[in-house]
């Protein structure tokens, strides 16, 4: 049986700008077969077990050459496969899509497209720049501005010159003082405005301003980071009048971030939404502990109180009794208590309500708080991590008799993530703004991740009290959130970034 092939197009690097339509189907996806341009949030998509094929081409380095990845698509799909192809911007803007569907038309393999957002139109977006407007242009034109190495640019200038709409240079980056002094040539006025668009929609997004006689002569002076566009018309006069992006707060500022994989992507993309480059670097994951429940879940309906303190010891939690073929839903006595906000939302997603947590998102109130209301008659269980602070306890039996069930349901592992490679470059090089740390443990994981470190240069984020005495004894400079939710450790990313409150 015949497979099928997608043509997807990813969008300009924004993961937000990628359609809801080509994430369903790369979620879903077998075989992926990715250009460059395709940013890494939106390859973080592709499933673990998918076949992965990078076909990126760069100026005279081609991973894959075209007919390479032509007959890798028909090769996947008449192995039953489900492929996508993912390409930068829109699969048939400059992308080559059409020559990847006549093979496929020819083996009569199906297949699908998917638009993507151009990087044309977005880019300019971003940089405050509106490709059309009715004062100045009511058009444009999208071309492209590749050419072969040694080889001269293939472009009418005489005809674009013209034209009194927007010029938009695609893939040019190397060409730019070519297309510049060709347009000049022709006949077009030397002062109309031009920009060039380095990196667009990402957090290193950068505009280079002004008219067609003096844009070569900047970009000489620095090197034009990749991907590039060049914009040409009246409508560039409004960049810094029109820039948005530029504005947000965290723009400019690059984070770390070393919470979990699994539960890293809430807190990466409220960073990244503000404009933050963002560093996704766990050095702990999660991993349950087998059979930690057995016995438990058939005791459920002795105990008055389930106390959750982490999301991930909800999701081991209830993860576990679904693989027992178990109804996820606890007796109706149960009164289920969580530490936090995050906790809570994690138990709310398995359907289940909260009936207590406590003002201060912590294991020392959670205890007060229990102790207090819990009975000497009572029993409590407590599945929670291996190594959980005895705060908790001690909080509980200081007020209370009551029965309590202490049970590992999962385990804290540290490790050595690839990109530390890259990150300790960075490190030295002092390129990293902040460092976030949403527990003790992501503290203790990166400093068994790159020992030896200068701590007291390092920036601290904490999202707790706890985190950030572990942090302090590593020697780091710390600021911590009022309370112990993602929301508030972001706005203390932005207090920093902002000037409004202070590093200890």
């Amino acid at each position: 049986m015949k497979g099928k092939v997608w043509l997807v197009g990813a969008g300009p690097g924004d993961p937000g700008l990628f359609t809801i339509k080509g994430k369903e189907i790369l979620e879903q996806a077998e075989v992926v077969v990715f250009d460059r341009l395709v940013g890494q949030d939106i390859l973080n998509m592709i499933p673990k077990k998918a076949e992965m094929y990078d076909a990126g081409k760069r100026a005279g380095n081609h991973t894959m050459a075209q007919e390479q990845i032509n007959h890798l698509l028909v090769k996947k799909a008449l192995e039953g496969k489900r492929v996508v192809r993912l390409k930068g911007g829109d699969p048939f803007l400059f992308g080559r899509g059409g020559e990847e569907l006549e093979l496929l038309m020819e083996q009569e393999i199906p297949f699908e497209i998917v638009p993507g957002v151009t990087s044309a139109l977005a880019v300019p977006a971003y940089c405050g720049i509106p490709v059309t407007h009715r004062a100045y242009a009511s058009s444009v034109h999208i071309i492209t501005g590749h050419k072969k190495n040694g080889e001269a640019l293939q472009l009418d200038f005489n005809s674009l010159a013209k034209l009194e709409g927007t010029l938009v240079f695609l893939m040019g980056a190397s060409a730019i003082t070519d297309i510049c002094q060709g347009l000049i040539q022709a006949g077009m006025d030397p002062k109309e405005p031009a920009a060039v668009l380095q990196q667009g929609t990402g957090p290193e997004q950068k505009k280079i301003i002004s008219d067609l006689e003096h844009l070569e002569e900047i970009i000489r002076q620095q090197e034009v980071a990749t991907p590039a566009i060049l914009v040409v018309g009246k409508v560039c006069a409004m960049a810094n009048k029109f820039g948005w992006y530029e504005q947000k707060p965290l723009f400019g500022k690059t984070i770390l971030v070393t919470r979990p994989r699994e539960r890293g992507g809430t807190i990466s993309g409220k960073l990244r939404s503000l404009g933050a480059k963002v560093l996704q670097v766990p050095v702990i994951r999660t991993e349950a502990i087998e059979g930690s429940l057995s016995e438990e879940w058939q005791r459920l309906s002795e105990y008055q109180y389930l106390v959750f303190t982490s999301p991930a010891g909800v999701q081991v939690f209830f993860e576990e009794l679904r693989q027992k073929g178990k109804e996820i839903c606890c007796p109706k006595k149960l009164r289920i208590a969580v530490i936090g906000m995050g906790t809570r939302r994690e138990v709310e997603r398995w359907g289940e309500t909260c009936h207590l947590m406590p003002e201060i998102y912590d294991a020392k109130h959670l205890g007060i708080m229990l102790g207090e209301i819990c009975k000497d008659e009572d029993k409590i269980l407590i599945p929670r991590a291996e190594q959980g602070t005895p705060q908790l306890i001690e909080e509980i039996q200081k007020r209370t008799a009551a029965e309590i069930t202490d049970l590992p349901v999962y385990r804290t592992v540290y490790r050595k993530p690839p990109e530390l490679t890259i990150v300790t470059q960075q490190i030295a090089e002092g390129k990293i703004d902040m460092f976030v740390f949403t527990s003790s443990s992501t503290v203790q994981g990166f400093a068994q991740a790159l020992p030896g470190l200068d701590y007291g240069k390092l920036r601290a984020v904490c999202i707790g009290k706890q985190t950030e005495a572990t942090a302090k004894s590593l020697g780091m400079r710390t600021m911590v959130s009022q309370k112990a939710t993602v929301e508030d450790l972001v706005e203390t990313c932005v207090n920093a970034a902002e000037g409004r409150q202070r590093w200890s």
